[in-house]
């Protein structure tokens, strides 16, 4: 399964990697191996949409570099990633935030911060010795 994962994991960034070089540099600059799988992929998108033509053609990769980094037999499904909304936002990459905590309901004087209290008892032992030891 290890070597599944990373099959699937390099049929990923490779094809992402090689749409933005296409789209910056011409399909013409990429190595043999990506024009080939580009090419499958422009064919699938005259009959599918994009999202789905991009799983088709990830699956191809995946299935290619399986069997080229030793793995025997028929490469293990992998769960499609297609159910997750894609937006083509450019050269940007669009991260999800997670949802917000909650805070925790104020109940007097015990959700006061501690921790500056207690830095100002330190620093003022800190500045305390370092007088002394100057003024001796």
């Amino acid at each position: 399964m290890l070597i599944a994962r990373r099959a699937d994991t390099r049929a990923r960034a490779d094809f992402a990697t090689w749409k933005m070089l296409a789209k910056l540099n011409g399909f013409s600059a990429l190595p043999a191996e990506a024009q080939n799988f580009l090419e499958s992929y422009r064919q699938l998108l005259a009959r599918m949409t994009e999202a789905d033509a991009s799983e088709a053609t990830i699956q191809l990769m995946y299935k290619s570099y399986y069997a080229e980094m030793g793995g025997s037999g028929t490469p293990p499904e992998i769960p499609s990633r297609a159910s997750e909304p894609a937006t083509d936002t450019g050269n940007v990459t669009a991260f999800r935030r997670p949802p917000p905590r909650p805070k925790p309901a104020a109940s007097g004087p015990a959700t006061k911060p501690r921790l500056p209290v207690a830095l100002i008892f330190a620093c003022l032992a800190v500045v305390y010795v370092g007088i002394r030891y100057y003024w001796r």
